[in-house]
Parts: structure tokens; C-alpha cells; sequence
């Protein structure tokens, strides 16, 4: 390990950004808060950061960095992993504070995702994320949105403090099996990961449902004020089973209450898998996924292509390199789960254990289930209607609240938003259908394949897995006409 001690903050800078693109679960914000009035500065609002939108939706100029490289984990898949000879260095809580208001000052970004390798201890770094927000909020009165990783093995004190600063929360899953986490992070337990999403779950509960204010916490670092909630939750991996005890916590008391009741994770949590380091079949993760949704209420779960960084045996060969496409599907499959009223036992099982290459999932479903086809589109209800390939949300919602009024044709449902292309195949208008077609499983999906499906940038022919930094120079070529 090669610790660097006289590094600028901006040299700090350059190092820590690079090493956090390997964290995903930068989306919308998912709250609302205005500016406040007095000396407060910024805002956030649900959809998005602050004032900040891309042209999809998501949220932009987010400053995402590592507190520290360092760690003290010897995970395999992982740049930072302590076996790893990299310049290592580490900011403070007040550079991250400055880092983050000068930023802002300067409209660089909105707010801010920080995340860390683990310092010494798992607490010991808890602590130093922690003050950091303080000093955001308390400090500099920084009101814009804030996204903070929880440490694996923390103590739930401190994670609940941090949970009054932050908006959201999220400590990664790292990998779909308590299987594959013992081959390729031995440090880390399926128990550690599990019990703080647990518990954050149950503190955004108890705000919700009985808007408790922020605990008072003591700072003389012997102890901790007795009306603090210390949950410890035993998980029981195989039948997923949870119970409460109390907590034996530790003398980290170091931050005083909040001055403004921001809420308890106002944002909900998230997590992240990594994807093709370990040889899970897209079932079992998506049925992970669909565990976490039901049982922790999380607001996402990302999944990030494997990127091999190390050489090690113990990680799985990718010859056509990351995973890109099953990230892609995987992805579908989860707006199904959340949005469209699927079950991760409807889109696969053990006997189909992977998506199709060629077909998105919600194709997939419907060629295997043919026998529902076509349905009535002035008939078929809400969740039948999203059912149909090419009928989003928002169109089956047009749909529903039109057809109060009039009869909708085929020409209705294009101004709507349906994808007829490949909505046709199952659908009727008054009865009829839009082109005489069979309800056949091979000629349908031949007519789907040769739609040819536009995948996002860097999946396909030109694929690139390189993430964009603030120090990136980027050269556009002109065309000269």
C-alpha cells in the first residue's frame, strides 16, 4: 500500500473522483425541500438534484468521490482492495466540506455522493463520513441533496445519526450470494450488509409513522443518550427471518442534534450488485432483487457489469468483456418488478434461468404467454395493459382516462405513446386487429428481432466502459461542411 501524505486537495481530488466510478446508484434525489430561509444554501427536489435534469429523467453534476482509498478489505473484484499496490490518500471532513460548497458556489454540481473504503475500522470511518455531513449542515448550512454510503459492520448508532443528515443511504449487497461474497470478500458478511438496511428501513418507518424528531446524542465520547434507538437485527440467511435485540453500542457519540428535521433517510436507501464476477444466473439475481424490494423497502437496486480491475483465479473469465447487455436486461426486469406488477418467478426459473439476448423481458413474458393475447384495448384493465409490449405506464394510464369519453382506435393509441411496432401483435381496437396477423410464437418473434432493439450507448458494436471525470479533456472532432 502506498500511502501519500502531502497531497494537494486537488491532487486528493483527481485520485479519489477516479476511484469512485465504480459506484453506481447516482439517480434522482426522490425528495423534496425547499431553500430555507436565512443563511442556507441550496434546495433539492423530487426529480432530480436540485434543479439539475437530464434529458431521461435522472439527476446531474452530482460531486461523487471516496472519502478515502484506503482498506483495510482484501476484496477481489475491488481497485482499492488492500492487496493492491495504488497511491492511496484520504480527505478530511472539512476538505469535503470545502470540496462540496466551493463546488457549488461555482455551479459545478448539485449535490453530493460520498462514499469510502474502510480506515482502520468500519467505525472509524463511519465517524469521519458522519462528521463530514455535519459540517455540511451545521456548519455551512448546505441544504442540497446529499447521498452517504454506510460502512459494513458500523455501529447502528452512528448510522443513525448520519441518517439525519443525509437524503439518502445505501450500503451495497456487493454481490447476488452470501456464496459468492465469502469467495470474493471474505471480510464482509451477508449479516453486516443486511442488518443496516434493516434498520434504516425501521427508522424511516418510525419517522413516517410517528414523526419522531432526531435523537440527542452526547459528545464527550463516553456515552450515548439513553433514548437513542439502538436496533440490532439477526438475519437468518435461509429463511430470511429477522429479529430485534438491543445493541451493545460502543462510546461513539461525537455529533449533536441535527438543527433542522430533514427527516430519516427522507430519500429511502439503495444498493448495488456486481454482475458477472460470480456465475449467478440472472434468475437468482433478480430474485435477490425482488427480496430486497419486499423486505427492506428499497428504493433501488442497481446492478453494475463486472469490470475486471485485478488478476485473480478466483474471478470468472469475461472474454467479450463486461457484461453490458445482461445489465441492460437486468435493468428491464427491474422497472418490471417495480412499475409493471411482474414477479421475478413470472419472468424466469430454473429452467430459464437467463434473459434473452435478443428480446427485452417484457417481449420475452408475452411470446411465453400467448394464450393471454390479444387483449381489448378499450376493455382490459390498468394492469392488464401494461402487460402488453410497447404500453408504458404513462400510456396505459392515457388509455384508461380516455376511454371515459370515446372509443380509442389504433390511431389514438400512436398519439398516446404505444409502440405499435410491437405492440400490435397483442392487441385489438373494437374488436379488430391492426394488420392481419398470426398469434404464432415464431412469426412474432422474427417480427420483433428484426425491429432490431436500440440498446444504450457503449452496448453493442462500439462498446466503450470508460466513465467520464471533471478531469477529463474532450476532444469533439468537427465536421467540416
Amino acid at each position: 500500500m502506498i500511502v501519500q501524505d502531502n497531497l494537494s486537495i486537488q491532487e486528493k481530488l483527481e485520485i479519489l473522483t477516479d476511484a469512485a466510478k465504480y459506484d453506481v446508484a447516482c439517480t434522482s434525489s426522490g425528495v423534496d425541500r425547499k431553500g430555507t430561509p436565512g443563511p442556507g444554501m441550496g434546495n433539492t427536489v423530487a426529480a432530480g438534484i436540485c434543479h439539475s435534469f437530464a434529458a431521461d429523467g435522472r439527476c446531474i453534476s452530482l460531486l461523487k468521490i471516496l472519502f478515502t482509498n484506503e482498506c483495510i478489505f482484501d476484496c477481489k473484484y475491488c481497485i482499492n482492495r488492500s492487496s493492491n499496490d495504488v497511491v492511496r490518500t484520504s480527505f478530511t471532513p472539512d476538505e469535503i466540506a470545502t470540496l462540496t460548497m466551493e463546488f457549488y458556489r461555482r455551479n459545478y454540481i448539485e449535490g453530493l455522493f460520498l462514499s469510502s473504503g474502510v480506515m482502520r475500522s468500519p467505525n472509524h470511518t463511519m465517524e469521519l463520513l458522519c462528521e463530514s455531513l455535519r459540517l455540511l449542515r451545521e456548519v455551512h448550512h448546505f441544504n442540497g441533496y446529499i447521498h452517504c454510503k454506510v460502512v459494513p459492520g458500523a455501529d447502528p448508532a452512528l448510522i443513525e445519526i448520519t441518517g439525519w443528515y443525509a437524503d439518502r443511504m445505501s450500503i451495497n449487497l456487493e454481490l447476488p450470494t452470501a456464496d459468492g461474497l465469502k469467495k470474493l470478500a471474505p471480510h464482509k458478511t451477508r449479516k453486516n450488509i443486511l442488518r443496516p438496511m434493516k434498520q434504516i428501513q425501521l427508522g424511516r418507518n418510525d419517522n413516517l409513522l410517528l414523526d419522531c424528531s432526531p435523537r440527542r446524542y452526547i459528545t464527550n465520547g463516553n456515552e450515548i443518550h439513553n433514548n437513542i434507538r439502538k436496533p440490532q437485527i439477526l438475519i437468518d440467511d435461509t429463511s430470511h427471518n429477522f429479529s430485534i435485540t438491543g445493541s451493545n453500542t460502543s462510546a461513539l457519540g461525537l455529533v449533536k442534534r441535527p438543527s433542522v428535521n430533514r427527516g430519516f433517510v427522507p430519500a429511502g436507501q439503495s444498493t448495488q450488485m456486481i454482475i458477472g464476477a460470480t456465475p449467478e444466473s440472472d434468475y437468482q439475481i433478480i430474485s435477490v432483487a425482488e427480496a430486497l424490494y419486499n423486505k427492506f423497502d428499497l428504493k433501488r437496486v442497481f446492478y453494475s457489469a463486472f469490470i475486471p480491475v485485478n488478476e485473480d483465479n478466483s474471478l470468472l473469465d469475461l472474454p467479450g468483456g463486461p457484461p453490458l447487455l445482461r445489465e441492460h436486461r437486468l435493468y428491464q426486469a427491474d422497472w418490471l418488478l417495480r412499475f409493471y406488477g411482474f414477479s421475478a418467478a413470472e419472468l424466469l426459473s430454473e429452467d430459464r434461468p437467463n434473459f434473452n439476448v435478443l428480446l427485452d423481458p417484457k417481449c420475452n413474458w408475452a411470446l411465453g404467454n400467448l394464450e393471454v393475447f390479444p387483449i381489448e384495448i378499450n376493455k382490459a384493465d390498468y394492469y392488464t395493459l401494461l402487460r402488453v409490449p410497447g404500453i408504458g405506464v404513462k400510456s396505459a394510464e392515457r388509455i384508461v382516462k380516455a376511454r371515459r369519453t370515446s372509443r380509442i382506435s389504433f390511431d389514438d393509441l400512436k398519439k398516446m405513446g404505444v409502440v405499435l411496432k410491437r405492440a400490435l401483435y397483442f392487441i385489438t381496437c373494437n374488436g379488430k386487429m391492426m394488420y392481419p396477423t398470426k398469434i404464432e410464437e415464431n412469426y412474432i418473434t422474427n417480427q420483433l428481432i428484426s425491429l432490431k432493439e436500440k440498446l444504450p450507448l457503449g452496448i453493442g458494436d462500439q462498446m466503450t466502459y470508460q466513465q467520464l471525470s471533471l478531469f477529463d479533456d474532450v476532444n469533439f472532432n468537427q465536421v467540416k461542411k
